[in-house]
């Protein structure tokens, strides 16, 4: 998509999303309990998508590969050794920011 408000109901029918690796696209598909393949784009400067894209890879939750190796990673691909992804606690960030700003 070159631009959509919401991906939420494409990414609640899809049975694998491909994405680049951006925070917002990683989380929320990993939310959803979707498999997903990370895509680097190596062409940008202080690419913070890559160390975010090799942790979930490390953490064993996403696949991950560039695009020159995208083909490869599909016929090779194998879902049942991905993680499922931690949900959020908002509820700990809230009490952590309470501290810090001097609510507690």
């Amino acid at each position: 998509f070159r631009f959509k408000d919401s991906l939420a109901e494409d990414l609640g029918k899809a049975d694998l999303v491909i994405s680049h690796a951006g925070a917002g696209s990683c989380l929320e598909t990993l939310e959803k309990g979707k498999p997903l393949i990370v895509v680097i784009n190596e062409k940008l400067m202080n690419n913070h998508q890559l160390e975010l894209a090799k942790q979930l890879h490390r953490d064993g939750h996403v696949l991950c590969c560039n695009c020159s190796t995208l083909v490869e990673t599909l016929q090779s691909m194998d879902f049942s050794t991905l993680k499922p992804f931690p949900p959020g606690q908002p509820e700990k960030f809230a009490l952590f920011l309470d501290k810090v700003v001097g609510f507690q």
